[in-house]
């Protein structure tokens, strides 16, 4: 018990570091580079919490959880595909784990939009009225295990990664870079990237994702916008959305965001294009 508390205890200075970290990163590009707002944001103060919450959360439910099913997926997966796959040179694994894991991200976030009881989660992360760093870690707990899940399940069946953590810095790794590209393409940054956007995905590709009304079922992927041409969600033209949002009913209590979707439906999934 002693150990697992300083073990979070590490966690949470860590997670205070990066907090800290990214601050001085984006604050200063998003007063030069984005769009101006002369009233505060209101929603800093739960933006803020979720940021712990999303951090930290993960540590506390799904460490045994995730190691009970990457053993079960491993052992699930044919013999004759996990020794194929091990074989394959370092970097050739590297980018297949990075590959199969975004394309497991994008079908769970596509089916969060696309299923209303996942919708009823996933909607907290579009009531966010305007783009910040921060509203990369807008999101439900429920919300984001199941995203996880779609994107980590496929490492272990393929063996690109072991049911355990340790030995294996695949996992990690994939949501270390994740992470901090998903707080560049939430933040309030009005930069296009020319060619770069047929290969990444931009703040201008996500912003529209957030868009209020007719394209919040576009540009799913987290890094590779290539998911999004071949699946037929892709959408980036020059101009940008004119607002952020969604019209999903939410509680204005951090207490009624996390508790509502779990109550009986009262939700609608969003608008189709």
């Amino acid at each position: 018990m002693n150990a697992f508390l300083s073990e979070f205890a590490v966690d949470v200075a860590r997670t205070c570091v990066w907090l800290v970290l990214l601050t001085a990163l984006f604050v200063p590009l998003e007063r030069w580079f984005g769009m101006r707002h002369e009233q505060p944001n209101p929603q800093l103060r739960h933006n803020l919490a979720y940021y712990f919450i999303s951090s930290l959360v993960p540590i506390l439910l799904l460490t045994i959880p995730m190691a009970l099913l990457a053993t079960a997926a491993h052992h699930l997966a044919p013999a004759a595909l996990t020794t194929t796959v091990a074989e394959l040179p370092m970097a050739a694994r590297v980018l297949l784990a990075f590959v199969v894991a975004e394309t497991g991200f994008y079908w769970g976030h596509r089916l969060s939009h696309e299923i209303p009881w996942l919708w009823r989660f996933h909607a907290l992360h579009h009531t966010a009225e305007r783009m910040h760093f921060l509203t990369n870690t807008r999101n439900h707990p429920v919300d984001m295990v199941i995203t996880r899940l779609f994107g980590l399940v496929p490492l272990y069946m393929l063996g690109l990664a072991t049911p355990s953590l340790e030995g294996s810095a695949t996992p990690a790794l994939l949501l270390v870079l994740g992470n901090v590209w998903g707080f560049f393409i939430h933040a309030n940054l009005r930069w296009r990237l020319g060619p770069l956007e047929w290969l990444v995905t931009t703040p201008a590709f996500h912003h529209w994702h957030h868009s209020r009304h007719d394209h919040i079922n576009r540009n799913y992927a987290s890094t590779l916008p290539f998911l999004d041409r071949l699946f037929g969600s892709h959408y980036l033209p020059r101009h940008w959305p004119a607002e952020v949002g969604t019209d999903t009913p939410c509680a204005p209590t951090l207490g009624g965001q996390l508790l509502d979707p779990m109550l009986p439906a009262r939700r609608t999934a969003p608008a189709a294009d």
